[in-house]
């Protein structure tokens, strides 16, 4: 660790490093270094190279670099648990990017695994600091909701091409494995519901791939699909006093699309026409209606707590067994998916 900076090398050099990661990473000159990133085929990497990276073919030049505090595994999934076996083996703290792994089993295997070398092996869960989710809380624990009886969230597109083209069912596919960060943000809130009910479909067809879920966790209900001409509310939320309704997504995504970095002082900041509604009635039974300010998002706040937990030793985010508890509802959701 060089004068309190955490040195970083890179499984992987796709869109999600260079789109959910290094733009953070980059903007923490003060905490972070990006040393190296491995792509096992350089020369066809749409990708510009970083000033000052050493970008590498040979794995070794991660897992043998003595200067290197954490390496992180971006690569498709079907790579993700190899790739972490090789670098908690190789005794480096490791970040793995969700979905982490196929299987709990497996995931408890790394775990173990992190343990008997006293690395740190935690799971790429930024999605925790989307300002709709952070919203949504805020809202909550202030009270004015009363009690809260339903919680909803969506995560809705119109995509049909890609279920359409998409000829046989893998987790690789799965809609809700590409995003468990729904079932991370309202399980790292809530907690181990009570009860379970899943609702997988396959909306082309049998064998086909996992195109749509409804998740009832008895405390709340996550709903996403490919076939959403409008999508419906990012989060509902509805209690004995009142409801909060946010329409729209996080901003993040869609400036990072357009290569407007978190450097600018505007990034990912919802207009006043994105604000969500809060309606309620107060102590006295006198109703209120208003827009709630957005809180700012900040994926660059995963990279905040992976600091303070390698520098400071500040209990992790993203805890093992909140990732454990993660793939268990994955594998018991996608079960009742045909193959064929």
């Amino acid at each position: 660790m060089q004068e309190n900076k955490i040195t970083v090398g890179f499984i992987g050099n796709g869109k999600s490093v260079n789109r959910y990661h290094i733009p953070y990473i980059l903007a923490r000159p003060e905490k972070f270094i990006i040393k190296t990133i491995f792509d096992k085929n350089l020369a066809h990497s749409p990708w510009i190279k970083i000033n000052g990276v050493h970008y590498t073919e040979c794995l070794d030049d991660l897992l043998q670099d003595s200067e290197l505090d954490v390496i992180i595994v971006n690569t498709p999934l079907c790579a993700h648990y190899e790739c972490a076996a090789k670098v908690l083996s190789a005794g480096k703290n490791c970040v793995v990017e969700k979905p982490f792994t196929y299987t709990e089993k497996e995931a408890r295997t790394l775990f173990d695994l992190a343990e008997s070398k006293g690395v740190l092996l935690q799971a790429y869960q930024n999605r925790r600091f989307d300002s709709d989710f952070l919203t949504t809380l805020k809202v909550i624990e202030s009270g004015k909701l009363g009690e809260i009886f339903e919680f909803i969230s969506c995560y809705d597109y119109y995509r049909p091409e890609m279920p359409e083209n998409i000829q046989h069912y893998s987790a690789d596919t799965s809609f809700l494995y590409g995003h468990c960060h729904a079932l991370d943000q309202v399980l790292s809130y809530f907690g181990r519901p009570d009860a379970y009910h899943y609702d997988m479909r396959q909306l082309t067809g049998k064998g086909r791939m996992n195109d749509y879920f409804d998740l009832d966790l008895n405390y709340q209900n996550l709903k996403s699909s490919f076939f959403m001409v409008k999508p419906r509310p990012s989060f509902a939320v509805y209690g004995k006093k009142g409801m909060f309704v946010k329409m729209t997504e996080d901003r993040q995504e869609e400036d990072l699309k357009h290569f407007y970095m978190p450097v600018n002082q505007d990034f990912g900041i919802d207009r006043i026409k994105e604000y969500g509604t809060l309606a309620y009635y107060d102590d006295d039974h006198v109703y209120h209606e208003e827009k709630v300010i957005s809180e700012r998002g900040d994926y660059g706040r995963y990279y905040d707590s992976l600091y303070e937990t390698l520098v400071q030793g500040k209990p992790q985010l993203v805890k093992p067994e909140e990732t454990l508890l993660l793939m268990h509802v994955l594998e018991e959701a996608t079960r009742s998916l045909t193959l064929e």
